[in-house]
């Protein structure tokens, strides 16, 4: 008997023995994907008088310090923190719940005139075939094409990677998108003057900051999971920070048939 899970007035199964995990792992070396100019993960072995803290090199235990950036490392997970001064905004005290139910859909993105790649909102709009009288989930995946393999260890810096449109973040917010999830570096432009169109748009901020509402980006969707709906959980580390390494899993939802 598979665990079930209410939606939109209805009532959808799901298999917690087959997870996808859409998440792109930590790891030292040159060959994990980076953005935003950020010094490679690295992993340093703890060395306190005669005791080193790596078995391989005949300590007891391995214990090691980790040195990573949240935002330019591999799949994170941030909050309107990320473009307010306002200490409290922490992605600790922000997410506070850790399953919805999520929309996946693939889009490719669109050349402009300046040569950028951007996801535009009338071609999300086509993939979700929304219908008027329909409302999102909480959550949208979304997967750019082609779902090249190279995402999980581009070096995305100074490369001027492929954005959104901030006119999709409004649409999401207008919809009651709570957590919107990308294999991008980032909603907005690699470079625009500190502008952040998209980030601004998505947590209406300054005017009505939505403090549970998170974007996290940096993921990979293998081709296995097709466009539909999941359900979704957000794995972070409680840290005190504007964003978070994270894991973010999905589950295939089935809707169970009424008697």
């Amino acid at each position: 008997m598979l665990p079930t899970y209410p939606y939109a007035g209805r009532t959808y199964s799901f298999d917690p023995a087959a997870p996808i995990d859409i998440s792109l792992p930590l790891a030292p070396g040159p060959d994990q994907v980076n953005c935003f100019w950020a010094e490679p993960v690295q992993f340093d072995t703890i060395r306190v008088g005669s005791f080193v803290g790596s078995v391989a090199l005949g300590g007891s235990t391995n214990y090691q310090r980790v040195h990573l950036t949240p935002h330019g490392n591999g799949t994170h997970t941030e909050c309107y923190g990320h473009i307010s001064p306002d200490p409290a905004a922490t992605l600790n005290q922000c997410l506070r719940r850790f399953l919805f139910v999520a929309r996946l859909v693939s889009v490719a993105p669109v050349p402009q005139p300046n040569g950028d790649l951007v996801v535009l909102l009338a071609d999300v709009q086509a993939a979700l075939a929304l219908q008027p009288d329909r409302s999102l989930p909480e959550a949208l995946v979304l997967r750019t094409l082609p779902n090249d393999p190279a995402k999980r260890t581009r070096q995305y810096s100074g490369t001027n990677p492929t954005y959104i449109e901030p006119a999709l973040a409004h649409f999401l917010v207008a919809h009651g998108v709570e957590h919107f999830l990308l294999d991008l570096p980032s909603v907005d432009r690699e470079e625009d003057a500190g502008q952040l169109l998209a980030h601004h748009a998505f947590w209406t901020y300054p005017a009505a900051p939505r403090c549970s509402a998170t974007i996290t980006e940096l993921i990979f969707v293998p081709d296995e999971a097709k466009d539909g709906l999941y359900l979704l959980n957000i794995q972070v580390t409680s840290l005190e920070l504007d964003a978070s390494p994270s894991k973010p899993v999905l589950y295939r939802l089935e809707v169970l048939a009424t008697a």
